[in-house]
């Protein structure tokens, strides 16, 4: 069997970031997958699940509700590693064309306060595993130590 794409990326060499995963052409149209890598693969601890699953629910809450990225997310959840998210954006982007979006993002979620959306027996299948507090921390981690100051390592996969 081929190797898929993101198998193929040397994760030894890969910083936090946000990268143009893949590009698959849909109909006529062309989606873009981005690899939003919060941890270093293989040198840091990953996301604890808890965390894990109230950023998903939290970033997909935030962009299904943007007056302009409602209409061009896909999807948007963890990478079975713990170390990010893949986000789905309809269009052939860049990584800088969502760089502000996935910032704002980030705000978002390590500002937020109150009950989590979705976190309830009805909207979600495993809603008492949350943890808002270590979610908002490493948020804030995320954006503070990578997309604050934002570099070009951050934005193409390494060689």
């Amino acid at each position: 069997m081929k190797k898929i794409e993101s198998f193929q990326v040397n994760h030894l060499k890969l910083k936090r970031g946000i990268y143009v995963s893949r590009k698959d052409k849909v109909g006529e149209k062309i989606v873009t997958t981005f690899d939003i890598r919060m941890k270093e693969p293989n040198k840091e601890p990953v996301i604890n699940v808890a965390e894990l699953h109230t950023i998903e629910h939290l970033g997909a809450t935030f962009l299904r509700n943007h007056e302009i990225y409602d209409k061009e997310t896909i999807y948007f959840g963890p990478m079975g590693c713990r170390t990010g998210f893949y986000v789905i954006f309809k269009n052939d982007l860049k990584s800088s064309d969502v760089y502000k979006i996935i910032k704002e993002m980030f705000f978002f979620i390590m500002n937020y306060e109150g009950d989590v959306p979705g976190a309830d027996a009805i909207s979600c299948g495993n809603y008492q595993d949350m943890n808002l507090n270590m979610a908002k921390y490493e948020a804030s981690k995320f954006y503070n130590e990578v997309l604050l100051n934002i570099k070009e390592e951050n934005l193409y996969y390494p060689e």
